[in-house]
């Protein structure tokens, strides 16, 4: 069955040049196509050419934003003894032991982020089936597991993200609020770029960046020139 795409979404496609746009022209095209009635998020679909299926093909990282996220992150922590009342006086929305694994089994999840301490991770481990179809299950790679948790804590609701690329090697990542500036969006567009880069997977072959596009989250997408984002510096983007 085909989908019917709406009216608002045709006009908003035909304002979209079939080419990849500067990273600045291409981020002001995204607020301007961003016209649904709820604040939309900015979002980044990248393919990159690796092929998840090998080990040394899989990309799982986080990047910190570095003008946040524009959203209120919910952090819930599972740890023991002192460590939960710890996350609780860090500013945990959420903090406890095995009676907070129990609520998640029953299907709880008030939160954005579950943060563990190694100790739990094998009690944690049997809330597979639930947090992992959400990209919630905590890992050492995502910096969800630590005994540092005031740190990570601050990290995660600063605007530190957790992303993965997809069985087909595509990362789908949140950056930031429609109604962020051209400016301050392309900052953390940089940022992204830079962790991507710098996370490269040793098995990576051949060109590793395909294609990026941006968009809103009801919007049409918008193809960024890959290279002129790679090209700049950081210091460009500030």
């Amino acid at each position: 069955m085909v989908k019917k795409v709406s009216k608002r979404l045709r006009e908003l496609q035909a304002k979209v040049e079939d080419r990849p746009y500067a990273p600045l022209e291409a981020l002001a095209l995204l607020k301007e196509t961003a016209t649904a009635k709820f604040p939309e998020s900015a979002e980044a679909h990248i393919r990159l050419g690796i092929d998840p299926k090998y080990t040394d093909q899989q990309l799982r990282t986080t990047v910190a934003l570095p003008k946040g996220t524009g959203q209120v992150v919910r952090v819930a922590v599972i740890a023991r003894g002192e460590k939960v009342t710890e996350a609780t006086n860090a500013g945990a929305d959420l903090a406890g032991s095995e009676e907070l694994i129990d609520e998640i089994q029953k299907g709880m999840m008030d939160f954005d982020v579950l943060i563990a301490t190694p100790d739990v991770m094998p009690q944690v481990a049997k809330l597979g089936r639930q947090l992992g179809p959400r990209g919630l299950m905590p890992s050492p790679k995502g910096g969800t597991v630590t005994f540092d948790l005031a740190q990570a804590i601050d990290e995660f609701k600063a605007g530190k993200l957790e992303f993965r690329a997809d069985k087909s090697g595509i990362v789908h990542v949140m950056f930031g609020k429609a109604s962020f500036s051209p400016d301050d969006l392309l900052i953390n567009l940089k940022a992204l770029q830079e962790t991507i880069d710098r996370n490269r997977p040793s098995g990576a072959k051949g060109r590793y960046w395909r294609t990026m596009y941006v968009a809103a989250t009801m919007g049409p997408s918008i193809e960024v020139d890959i290279a002129a984002l790679r090209d700049m510096k950081a210091s460009d983007a500030a």
